[in-house]
């Protein structure tokens, strides 16, 4: 299933703090009624089942596990500002472990591999770069990487970033593969999420997304590729009462440590941290904690 996505205008108003671009916006945003985060629910539901299996009164049946959340699926009406309203975060999603669908083929075996290549031009097309962009097309690299999703298993993602810190980010997902740090999604975003309507229930792992911010007159440091998102509805970005994504407020109360989130001084952050990068959980408003850069915003 596929990270959903922010509309236009959250994006632009992301940018106003430091994480600003569209493609890590664009996976949060949330529903209903404004709340601000400490009143949004950070009660811990018991586990709900992602899974369902038919009774039988002569022999069991075995379990078949499915989904029960369609990520993008439920468009939350919007706040006078843009964003979604910010709703408790539902039962399913307040410990997320979401299956990761597979958009490249999986490795071989449980090994880190990675690779460095120029963006192949169909991956461009359909990348957010635009002539316009404040990083040639050039100068951007497209990886793939292994990692370990939600599910326990082994997948492929894709990420476009600058040439310059290609190496370093290869690097950075080395460790949390060894850590088996998990990641839902890792793929790159594309041109018409960035205006579709907030869902709020985004989870995916990015780096390069390319807008103008709205009313501003300089560009995100996703839009030349030196700033990354992980696991952002784990890690959701908090600014006053406003939570991206939207249906994140669970994750605010970072006390109830679940999987895929981040914390200072832990192994994903040293990853970064390692590489020469600074980490938005550290800042003080907004706390960005999904949001990792090379250029300090």
């Amino acid at each position: 299933m596929r990270s959903h996505r922010l509309a236009a205008l959250a994006v632009a108003l992301i940018a106003l703090a430091g994480c600003t671009t569209p493609a890590e916006q664009r996976a949060q945003r949330s529903s209903a009624s404004p709340t601000s985060p400490s009143a949004a629910s950070t009660s811990r539901p018991a586990p709900v089942s992602t899974s369902s299996s038919a009774a039988s009164t002569s022999s069991p049946v075995p379990t078949t596990t499915r989904p029960v959340w369609v990520v993008g699926a439920k468009p939350l009406p919007l706040r006078p500002d843009g964003f979604g309203q910010i709703l408790p975060t539902p039962p399913v999603l307040a410990n997320r472990a979401l299956p990761t669908t597979d958009i490249l083929p999986p490795p071989r075996d449980d090994r880190y591999a990675s690779t460095i290549a120029a963006v192949p031009p169909d991956v461009l097309a359909r990348s957010t770069w635009q002539p316009e962009c404040p990083v040639a097309a050039a100068d951007l690299r497209y990886l793939t990487m292994t990692f370990w999703g939600f599910d326990g298993r082994h997948h492929t993602g894709e990420m476009i970033v600058h040439k310059r810190v290609a190496e370093g980010v290869t690097q950075a997902f080395a460790s949390l593969h060894a850590v088996r740090f998990p990641l839902e999604e890792m793929r790159v975003t594309t041109r018409p999420e960035l205006d579709l309507h907030p869902t709020g229930d985004g989870n995916n792992t990015t780096a390069f997304v390319c807008r103008p911010a709205v009313n501003l007159k300089t560009w995100s440091a996703h839009a030349s590729g030196l700033a990354i998102d992980v696991n952002p509805f784990c890690n959701p970005y908090i600014r006053g009462d406003l939570v991206l994504p939207e249906l994140a407020s669970s994750y605010v109360d970072r006390g109830w440590r679940r999987p895929g989130m981040l914390y200072a001084g832990d192994e994903a952050v040293r990853a970064f941290t390692a590489i020469g990068w600074s980490w938005g959980g550290n800042w003080t408003s907004p706390v960005d904690i999904q949001h990792f850069t090379a250029t300090g915003r």
